[in-house]
């Protein structure tokens, strides 16, 4: 069991402390390596205060409001704990992510502006020419970045809203898969396959990339992850 230091700074007093309370903290909690320990990550709720500069009233709604969407729970006599989901879950949410970054990217290639394609092949060229050794977490932040860039050139704000409900979750999941089994390499492989499809316009092929793309990660997930259990 772990408990985390959060990076953040003293709230703002200009606006509500529950709500810059609870915009901080899921910001970090949305940062959290959450799958990368075997251990539960425990918060404590005194060093939330004074990391914040305000009272437990606000942290403590805050942290409600958080309970509610699902990002902690609350054990009586043990504390809060970050939400971490079972293998047969984390499955579950990345195929459901499947398919609904599959048609964010028939999308963007009928919708998507040439800048964000080539904005999109800019950001894998460093790593194509220099490999990720070395590099493993920028690597994994611009993988990150890509299927978010995807999502949001789509112009589909409903898949948008549907996929920042797992994003904690799918991104801490990527970020402890990426350094395993030749995944790096994997991926920007696979990266370059999808780019090519969206910049051809080619609707149908960048849709099944993508969607095989993401699912190849719920298939190592089901045969290395054991730890989520």
């Amino acid at each position: 069991m772990n408990r985390i230091s959060f990076a953040v700074e003293p709230l703002d007093p200009g606006q509500s402390f529950k709500a810059k309370a609870y915009q901080a903290l899921r910001q970090a909690i949305t940062q959290m390596d959450i799958y990368g320990q075997e251990s539960e990550i425990r918060l404590d709720e005194r060093q939330l205060c004074e990391a914040l500069g305000v009272s437990r009233t606000p942290v403590r709604e805050a942290m409600a409001l958080l309970e509610q969407e699902g990002f902690i729970r609350s054990q009586p006599r043990r504390g809060i704990f970050v939400v971490r989901k079972t293998k047969a879950e984390i499955i579950e949410m990345i195929t459901v992510c499947a398919a609904l970054e599959g048609m964010a990217a028939r999308l963007f290639a009928e919708r998507a502006t040439d800048q964000c394609i080539e904005d999109l092949r800019a950001a894998f060229e460093r790593f194509e020419q220099e490999g990720v050794d070395g590099h493993i977490s920028e690597y994994s932040d611009a993988n990150i970045a890509f299927h978010q860039s995807i999502v949001q050139a789509s112009g589909c704000q409903l898949i948008g809203d549907l996929i920042e409900r797992f994003f904690v979750h799918m991104r801490a999941i990527r970020r402890a898969t990426i350094r395993s089994g030749g995944r790096a390499d994997t991926s920007i492989h696979e990266h370059h396959e999808i780019i090519q499809a969206l910049a051809s316009r080619n609707a149908d092929l960048a849709e099944r990339l993508v969607r095989e793309h993401t699912l190849g990660l719920a298939r190592f997930v089901e045969q290395h992850c054991d730890f989520l259990d």
